[in-house]
């Protein structure tokens, strides 16, 4: 275990007479290589663990990025969008349209209701031992090793899913994409995110309503932050603890704790939370799904003619600026004379 780059006591102390914009200050300098200060205080809360351990029996149990239930209390089972399935219910939403992530790097995770199986039989293990462990127990809880499967993988199946059975009433057409280009990234953010948003919001305002896609988007801003940071790095848990549980385990206890997900199918299991997430997070009705479906196939027509006029628009102002392209576009007048932004760009000032 490492030790944290400071004392759990002193930022006690700081939190008590400090206010939130003095804290606000220092906490860049406080959280180091930390991306946030949940994985701060986690680094924390271990070490005054480890320092309680001469006369406090304890065991520290380190989930993966947890994600939707494998099978209990119902397959997909999940009351947050926080972590990969928010990110996949919003795209699915086509409200998050572009995220940093590698997608060759392997999704290293955990199903709920498999990590706290893992925290129940580690709590009997680690508390029948007949001899105290010289240092306390480390369980890195994850799956991630079992049946490697990659970013990249995660979001094709979601997409083909979302497809067959897509969610109610979209933002647009679900169709968003990784990458690990941070400028193209930034562009996109902008192009798809807040353009739209800002847009909707406008038109709310005109209507005399109050808006409310812009702090959407900075609330979905602030989430990509945070798991961008996972996304876009490789990272390797050692498990050999974890990775024993099962062997020690007899009987029922094996089968009723089960943490060995190397047999799932993992296809299955990915949309079992897009359906959780559909039902017990967005309350939506499973028997809509067709009615979906056409407003889905309309939103993908609509999606092609922006994605032409706005390309149609770009060429205009390129012909509009320079005359070689212009030239280069009037040789096909048949046909472009007849187009929307660039038929009037090459050829009006012309007649």
């Amino acid at each position: 275990m490492h030790a944290p780059p400071v004392k759990p006591e002193d930022v006690m102390r700081l939190i008590q007479w400090m206010d939130d914009k003095q804290l606000a200050l220092i906490t860049p300098s406080l959280l180091g290589p930390h991306p946030n200060c949940y994985t701060f205080s986690k680094r924390l809360a271990e070490n005054i663990i480890e320092q309680a351990f001469d006369d406090l029996p304890a065991t520290i149990v380190r989930p993966s990025i947890v994600c939707p239930a494998y099978l209990e209390p119902l397959p997909g089972w999940v009351d947050s969008l926080n972590g990969p399935v928010g990110l996949m219910l919003g795209a699915g939403k086509g409200v998050i349209r572009s995220m940093l992530c590698d997608g060759s790097l392997t999704a290293q995770v955990i199903p709920v209701d498999t990590a706290i199986n893992a925290i129940i039989a580690i709590g009997m293990l680690e508390g029948t031992r007949t001899e105290k462990p010289l240092v306390i127990p480390i369980y890195n809880a994850n799956i991630g090793h079992q049946k490697p499967t990659t970013w990249g993988e995660v979001l094709q199946i979601g997409k083909d899913y979302g497809r067959k059975y897509p969610l109610a009433w979209p933002l647009w057409y679900p169709n968003g994409d990784i990458t690990t280009n941070e400028t193209l990234h930034f562009f996109r953010r902008i192009f798809y995110h807040l353009v739209p948003a800002y847009t909707i919001d406008f038109l709310l305002m005109l209507l005399g309503q109050k808006g409310f896609m812009v702090r959407i988007q900075n609330r979905i801003s602030q989430g990509l932050e945070v798991l961008q940071y996972f996304t876009m790095r490789p990272w390797v848990f050692p498990c050999p603890n974890f990775d024993n549980i099962q062997k020690k385990l007899e009987g029922e206890e094996r089968r009723i704790f089960n943490i060995d997900l190397t047999a799932v199918d993992r296809v299955k299991y990915l949309e079992d939370c897009i359906e959780g997430g559909r039902i017990f997070c967005f309350r939506e009705d499973p028997t809509k799904i067709p009615y979906n479906r056409s407003y889905h196939n309309f939103l993908y027509v609509l999606d092609w003619i922006v994605k032409i006029l706005f390309g149609l628009l770009i060429l205009s102002f390129l012909a509009s600026w320079f005359e070689p392209v212009k030239d280069l576009f009037s040789i096909g007048e048949p046909v472009i004379k007849h187009l929307p932004f660039l038929g009037p760009a090459v050829f009006d000032k012309r007649m």
